[in-house]
């Protein structure tokens, strides 16, 4: 009896602790974490310390010494470099070297080799000294596009190589992901590399997965079909696309609730027809006009009818557990199939956890419920008591202090010397350049930058903990009674 009943209670232990990981989804079997999968560095013993030597994949990107376009024209500018003949990219010829089992080195043979169209990309870090690139892999004719799978992720063309340089820290772009990637439906898959521009060393990078949709891949949506104007889309809240084709005015913009222009990542451009373009305008305005409704919680009108709520939920409290304040007004993008619902996907969070250039943690407080949609989403009590709960749970699990403090102090251990190698070429990110006010919040060491994302999470976490509830004060009777009929 007495080991039956140790039994049951392992048993009973076994499925608490499950459900607890798990939470609504069980997303943690599709989601890689590379520092967990891979192994940590071990020195080579068959070549000298003059052999680079990393357990990083590398990447080459070779330009024939030509300048990536892209780069601001001044340091106030909003106009950008372009090549020779206008463009804004330029042909590359990109080199990955992953092995399975050992260290990479450059005279390694590569596991992929493609031809590429370059750019440096971003909004802010474009200014960074550091640039961050995206890049389209092409086939030998450089006009087609090539979906190949690189580091493990799913086979496509476009991808970004995030450079951290803002985030002293390294990590808060992989780690926010990969923690998304465990939370909600979709998120960015990420790897660590390290890279060289025509065969000089640029440091530690992220290659990430961009937010587009392949036919087995990224988001999975629907294909778009032949002389059908309904079709699955991505759009983006941002400062508006370079194709001037792409951007849309929706009622969001009529109804002055954002100075962001959305654009339409998906379909692409080849794809967009003006019949396409017209259809995602109308749509997302009738969903839009739906939320600012009299009806936006009533029945069949309720905008929960055309989103997923849990989806908004999840989104709304990993933006707000880290400050991540730039989301719901810029990098902000939502995505619809033909016959499903509107759903959020996380991006950028360079300057997530207190790495704003102000503070904008002292005083604590709320900020998404002042957001584009999210403004008239915390009005609805099911939406709230949905942030309130959630949040509780991810309290336990993704957002617990034990399980962050050792998701930092994991990767960091993991990337190990690539750390001071990035430094050797960006140490002057620590010595001379501090973006941050006041003067004493930019850290000096990349130690020092992950105490202070620790403390952030401890300090953030605790308030929240004891303030959740403030938020049903925006879907209280008395605060809503005027959107009600």
């Amino acid at each position: 009896m007495r080991y039956k009943l140790i039994g049951l209670a392992v048993c009973a232990f076994a499925l608490v602790t499950a459900l607890l990981a798990t939470n609504y989804e069980d997303h943690t079997k599709h989601r890689y974490h590379q520092h967990l999968e891979e192994a940590v560095y071990t020195p080579c013993t068959d070549h000298g310390e003059e052999t680079f030597c990393s357990h990083l994949p590398l990447v080459f990107i070779e330009t024939g010494g030509t300048e990536i376009p892209g780069a601001p024209l001044s340091e106030e500018s909003t106009e950008y470099t372009t090549a020779a003949d206008g463009s804004t990219t330029i042909p590359c010829t990109i080199r990955l070297i992953d092995h399975a089992e050992g260290n990479n080195h450059p005279t390694d043979r590569a596991e992929v080799e493609s031809n590429a169209d370059i750019r440096i990309r971003g909004n802010t870090s474009r200014f960074f000294e550091k640039k961050s690139y995206y890049f389209n892999l092409k086939e030998e004719d450089g006009l087609e596009n090539r979906s190949i799978p690189l580091l493990g992720m799913d086979a496509h063309h476009e991808w970004a190589l995030h450079g951290p340089y803002l985030d002293k820290s390294l990590i808060r772009n992989y780690m926010w992901y990969n923690i998304a990637g465990e939370i909600m439906e979709y998120a960015p898959n990420v790897r660590f590399c390290e890279i060289f521009i025509d065969g000089e060393y640029q440091g530690l990078y992220v290659l990430t997965e961009t937010i587009t949709n392949g036919e087995d891949a990224r988001l999975r949506l629907s294909q778009p079909i032949e002389n059908l104007s309904q079709t699955p889309y991505v759009l983006r809240l941002d400062s508006g696309s370079s194709n001037p084709m792409k951007n849309i005015d929706t009622f969001t913009q009529y109804a002055l609730r954002t100075l962001g222009v959305l654009d339409i990542v998906y379909p692409g451009t080849m794809s967009l027809t003006q019949e396409r373009i017209d259809y995602i305008r109308q749509d997302f305005s009738d969903f839009e006009k739906s939320l600012y409704s009299y009806d936006y919680d009533t029945g069949k009108y309720a905008w929960t009818e055309q989103a997923d709520i849990d989806s908004f939920v999840d989104y709304f409290i990993l933006n707000e557990f880290t400050c991540n304040y730039d989301a719901g007004n810029l990098s902000t993008y939502i995505y619809k199939d033909v016959a499903g619902k509107y759903k959020m996907c996380i991006w950028d969070f360079n300057s997530a956890c207190d790495n704003y250039r102000d503070s904008m943690v002292n005083p604590q407080r709320f900020q998404m419920q002042n957001d584009t949609w999210f403004w008239m989403m915390v009005k609805d009590e099911d939406f709230v008591e949905r942030v309130i709960s959630r949040y509780r749970q991810f309290r336990k699990t993704y957002l617990n202090e034990a399980y962050l403090d050792a998701y930092m102090d994991d990767v960091t251990a993991w990337l190990g010397p690539a750390i001071d190698r990035n430094f050797t070429v960006w140490g002057s990110s620590l010595t001379d350049w501090h973006p941050l006010l006041p003067e004493e919040r930019n850290p000096s060491s990349q130690a020092e930058a992950l105490e202070k994302m620790k403390e952030f999470c401890r300090v953030r976490g605790a308030w929240l903990d004891e303030n959740i509830e403030i938020l049903r004060q925006y879907c209280h009777e008395s605060k809503v009674k005027k959107f009600n009929h």
